[in-house]
């Protein structure tokens, strides 16, 4: 091999080398990103519901307010009757037997019920008629009232007195619209004057008396005949005993 052949030789290894340590020094490539996948959306929320009857328990005739809320639906349908409804609200119903009311809510998230039971009673029959009262006869009543006797000369209310005048309170408690003349007699000894005065005091204790009972005092009106009137003619103590009394007259 001639000089020249040589160099030549030389060179094309050097370069050889240079070219070997120059793609030793080369970067590396840039790792390579594989694309980000796009989020999944999340599902629909499923549809609420909520149904109440108030009052849940009625007489037949008798209303019921249904009342409901909804979230996350596009229909709403309440049976039976009822039919499509918004998503809030109330409506009346009159059943006629006990019935289950059903809120049906549709949407994107799928489907949800509510339900209430409205329980239905018999009717309530009709109140008994009044009763008409029956019209005593004025000489009925007087029958039932007793008279209030006094002693001598008094127009105090003795206990038997009050006994009697108790029991004629009752009777005419019972018959509240009559209005009562409250007599008061003597026997025939004294004046007139004396037993007109006699008789007024007696028949003013038996209206006191009778209102203390509870009777209204317009209802009682207080006269007095002293010995005008009297019940027995003879001139005994038996028969002057049943002359000095209260009397009642109806008005």
């Amino acid at each position: 091999m001639g000089p020249k052949s040589k160099r030549r030789t030389i060179f094309l290894g050097v370069l050889a080398i240079a070219m070997v340590f120059s793609a030793c020094h080369k970067n590396p490539p840039a790792p390579v990103t594989p694309p980000t996948p796009e989020a999944t959306p999340p599902p629909p929320a499923a549809p609420d519901a909520n149904l109440t009857a108030e009052p849940a328990t009625v007489e037949k005739g008798q209303s019921v307010t249904l009342n409901w809320t909804s979230q996350n639906a596009t229909t709403l349908d309440l049976q039976p009757q009822v039919g499509s409804v918004q998503a809030t609200g109330s409506t009346t119903v009159t059943p006629q037997e006990s019935t289950t009311y059903v809120l049906t809510a549709n949407g994107p998230g799928g489907t949800k019920t509510a339900s209430a039971r409205v329980t239905v009673t018999a009717e309530a029959p009709p109140p008994p008629p009044e009763k008409t009262p029956q019209v005593v006869g004025v000489d009925v009543i007087e029958g039932q009232l007793k008279d209030a006797y006094f002693d001598l000369d008094k127009s105090d209310v003795r206990p038997d007195a009050q006994q009697t005048l108790t029991a004629d309170s009752d009777v005419l408690k019972a018959n509240p619209n009559f209005k009562v003349t409250v007599e008061g007699h003597c026997d025939e000894r004294g004046s007139e004057e004396y037993n007109l005065g006699l008789g007024d005091r007696r028949a003013t204790a038996v209206k006191s008396f009778l209102i203390n009972l509870g009777l209204p005092a317009d209802r009682l009106t207080p006269i007095s005949y002293g010995k005008d009137r009297p019940q027995c003619t003879e001139s005994t103590e038996e028969c002057w005993q049943k002359n000095r009394r209260a009397h009642f007259q109806l008005k």
